[in-house]
């Protein structure tokens, strides 16, 4: 069984990418706060996977050619980038809400920093299990 590769760790690095994907939306909101006509980005992942996880896309990886395929795609899909058009905050015609940009930056923070908590913990476990099983 290859535990290091599995599924749910190929889940967790595409969570991992999208998190960070929507921090660099967000930080580019930030940063052009002022800027005239400036359409904010959001990076959406959550709907993706959700649909993955309907459709049954997160599948099983063969380690055996004799092994049933499984159908479907990489584990959850990729994270999407889309401009905010309609709404305008600013009288420059800009849409950079920046209390929102500010709450949704902490809340990524978190959520990345439990993915990599949720990471970490496997590994430990995998190196746990490695070296009780060598003594």
């Amino acid at each position: 069984m290859d535990v290091v590769n599995n599924s749910l760790n190929q889940l967790l690095q595409t969570s991992l990418n999208a998190s960070s994907g929507r921090q660099k939306s967000i930080s580019n909101n930030i940063a052009n706060v002022d800027t005239p006509n400036y359409s904010a980005e959001k990076t959406k992942f959550n709907h993706q996977l959700q649909d993955a996880m309907e459709d049954q896309r997160l599948n099983a990886h063969q380690n055996d050619n004799r092994h049933v395929e499984f159908g479907g795609g990489p584990a959850g899909g990729q994270p999407e980038t889309l401009k905010r058009k309609n709404t305008d905050y600013n009288h420059n015609g800009n849409n950079v809400d920046i209390d929102l940009e500010m709450s949704q930056m902490a809340e990524n923070q978190v959520y990345y920093n439990a993915l990599i908590d949720r990471l970490n913990g496997r590994f430990n476990s995998v190196r746990t299990v490695l070296g009780q099983g060598g003594a």
